[in-house]
């Protein structure tokens, strides 16, 4: 049976938040035992692409440009199409997180635009699996998804603000999505091993 997976975060950055929030997701997933792999998608390499179709899981991330991902992002969910072609991320788990300067800045776009590209690929979307956090008067906005976002991981850090400034709670989320993607997919892995073998 297997005991580890591999994981993948293929991520854009544009001014190093969203790397940081990538960075904390590799942490969580990390944390279960998995192998994972940060792979920059507007400098991935031939090696790293095939590393992609060798993961069990692939989380999206990108900061919100104007209600979408970057365009560097784009243009590495276009260059997938070669995958989608021959299945090669067929059955795989996705998952995604945000970065923008406002509270909304629109990240669910960019979030549901993973989900639309995943779905492309027929690979199956992990969410947060969170409530929200910091809705309630005796809330925080330390909790946990303190911006309320379900689809994947959402962080809000002032635009003339560096990475250090990436809100904790935010990092703490990321490291949750982590954790939820590399635990899923050691179960798909474990069930799809039990289903060989009866």
């Amino acid at each position: 049976m297997p005991t580890s997976v591999v994981v993948s975060i293929a991520y854009h950055s544009g001014y190093g938040h969203t790397a940081v929030l990538a960075e904390a997701v590799r942490a969580g997933a990390a944390d279960t035992g998995a192998t994972v792999h940060l792979i920059k998608v507007d400098e991935i390499t031939d090696a790293e692409w095939e590393l992609l179709d060798a993961s069990d899981a692939i989380v999206f991330g990108s900061p919100t440009y104007m209600g979408t991902a970057s365009g560097a992002f784009h243009q590495f969910a276009e260059a997938t199409s070669k995958r989608w072609a021959t299945d090669a991320w067929l059955d795989k788990l996705a998952a995604g997180f945000t970065n923008s300067g406002s509270k909304s800045g629109d990240k669910p776009h960019t979030l549901q635009f993973f989900q639309t590209l995943a779905g492309q690929h027929g690979m199956t979307w992990v969410n947060l699996g969170l409530k929200p956090g910091w809705n309630a008067t005796d809330a925080s906005e330390n909790d946990l998804n303190r911006l309320g976002i379900f689809a994947g991981a959402g962080a809000q850090t002032p635009v003339d603000a560096g990475p250090e400034a990436v809100h904790k709670a935010d990092l703490a989320t990321a490291e949750h999505l982590g954790r939820r993607v590399a635990t899923t997919a050691r179960s798909f892995a474990l069930g799809k091993a039990a289903a060989t073998a009866a």
